[in-house]
């Protein structure tokens, strides 16, 4: 069912909430003029908006799909779950940015509205039903990116983190935009409705030629997701970004990307065919190397954060076989692995963060005797680094579980057998960090003070959904089962 413009405004509500919100911070912002008199109004408002515009997605998770904004939009459960994944990575990276040292106390409030920004961006994508409002998502979401990447201006990591970024985004944007032309050259419509319509009418050897433009098109996906071969920028811009904005970028940007491939993929390829067959055949590669990739280059870093980021690829890998399987299967396993992916990066970036504070860098060795000097720090990080390495009992087993009995319903032997693998090549530099904070004593360090009851809730708070969606899954899988039936042709 499609609104017009004015009956879709009251299935608009939480995006044009957060815009409420942004404008009203950037005015509480111009309004006080001493960091100590803003700081509590100003966190106090972005913390109750973003909270009341989760509850307004939760609200939407049961009304029925329908197409806004004369189809230009879609509303349904599986883009409103992939909201509330961003609004609550935007209120943890906005969480951690007001503890951290990473960021001068003077920018903070300019990272929150930065932030909120990015979050629209991402929800516009989410929702994207033709080419155009695709790339306003994406333009909105990267361009507000590329100034949190150099949110540290006077230090030449981080100059040199925003300007990769904006150059390799770019290039992605303009080849993307690209392929957009032409499929609209052929299709005389922006409208996904229309271009499926003008797909099922093509011969073999159209269909040949018309893909490049679909690569040309993901291209722009594949940069927001920092899968192989459009990875490159990740890791410098990850490690030369301050902490809560790597994690930031770790999670809201991720979430919106895959949102939108999915979208596309169970839209334009989710009917049998020659051009679905080259497709997943594609995607295979790409999410095979994407993993493998991840995995073999986080083996040699030295620093924790740099390590999390070449992770993060590894993970959008695993999450990509699920898109290979075009069905609601590998849908509702994906939506559960970003949940599940979400909590284990907000707790694996929290303690790298309070730990480099108080050490002043986030290599290795500073987490060594972690066990002694904070104990519920190591033990948190501990039972995140088990799970993000699949283990049992532990929800990035069953994230990991449900991802691989996704590809053998589908008979993707091959690519199950390369998770396997590289779940198996993790461990190595998983258990390398668990093995300094536990096995490692060095004397020398003094223990960590300040650590505050507060952080301590957070960090206890955001670990728990780590364990417990181990041990009771089912709730949420028949949350994410009820998204994903919204998607396909």
């Amino acid at each position: 069912m499609a609104l017009n413009y004015l009956a879709s405004i009251s299935r608009y509500v939480p995006e044009l909430l957060s815009v409420v919100i942004m404008v009203g911070l950037i005015f509480i912002e111009a309004c006080y003029d001493r960091e100590e008199k803003k700081k509590p109004f100003f966190y106090l408002a972005a913390f109750f908006g973003l909270t009341f515009v989760f509850v307004n997605l939760a609200a939407d998770l049961s009304k029925p799909a329908t197409m806004i904004f004369t189809g230009s939009m879609t509303i349904d459960p599986f883009s409103t779950l992939s909201k509330m994944l961003m609004v609550l990575g935007t209120m943890g990276a906005i969480y951690l940015s007001k503890e951290s040292k990473d960021i001068y106390d003077n920018l903070k409030s300019e990272f929150a509205i930065m932030a909120v920004g990015v979050m629209i961006g991402g929800m516009i994508l989410a929702s994207a039903n033709n080419l155009l409002m695709v790339y306003i998502g994406i333009e909105t979401l990267s361009i507000l990116s590329y100034a949190l990447a150099s949110f540290k201006k006077n230090e030449e990591r981080s100059s040199e983190a925003g300007l990769k970024y904006s150059l390799y985004g770019g290039i992605s944007s303009g080849i993307m935009l690209f392929g957009m032309s032409h499929i609209f050259g052929v299709f005389g419509s922006i409208q996904f409705a229309d271009i499926i319509a003008g797909l099922n009418g093509l011969s073999t050897a159209q269909l040949a030629v018309l893909l490049p433009s679909f690569i040309m098109f993901f291209a722009g996906i594949g940069y927001k997701i920092a899968c192989v071969p459009f990875h490159m920028w990740a890791p410098d811009v990850y490690e030369g970004s301050p902490l809560p904005v790597t994690t930031f970028f770790s999670i809201v940007p991720k979430v919106a990307g895959l949102a939108i491939l999915l979208r596309v993929t169970m839209t334009f390829f989710g009917q049998e065919g020659a051009l679905q067959v080259t497709w997943v055949g594609a995607l295979s590669v790409i999410s095979a190397l994407t993993m493998t990739v991840g995995n073999v280059s986080a083996i040699g870093q030295r620093s924790v954060k740099r390590m999390l980021a070449y992770s993060s690829i590894s993970h959008a890998g695993m999450m990509m076989m699920g898109v290979v399987v075009i069905n609601e299967l590998g849908t509702r396993s994906i939506l559960f692995y970003a949940i599940t992916y979400l909590f284990m990066t907000l707790v694996a970036f929290y303690v790298t963060s309070f730990v480099a504070d108080k050490y002043g860098n986030d290599h290795f060795e500073r987490f060594s005797g972690l066990i002694k000097r904070y104990p519920l720090m190591a033990i948190m990080m501990t039972v995140v680094m088990f799970s993000l390495a699949g283990m049992p009992p532990l929800s990035g087993f069953v994230a990991k579980f449900n991802i691989l009995g996704a590809l053998l319903s589908e008979k993707h032997y091959m690519l199950a057998l390369i998770a396997v693998l590289n779940s198996v090549v993790s461990l190595y530099y998983y258990m390398k960090i668990i093995r300094l904070m536990v096995l490692k004593d060095v004397e020398s360090m003094e223990p960590i003070i300040g650590f505050g009851v507060m952080n301590q809730s957070i960090i206890l708070v955001l670990t728990v959904p780590v364990l417990a969606l181990g041990l009771f899954w089912s709730g949420i899988m028949r949350l994410t089962e009820g998204a994903s039936i919204f998607l396909g042709p």
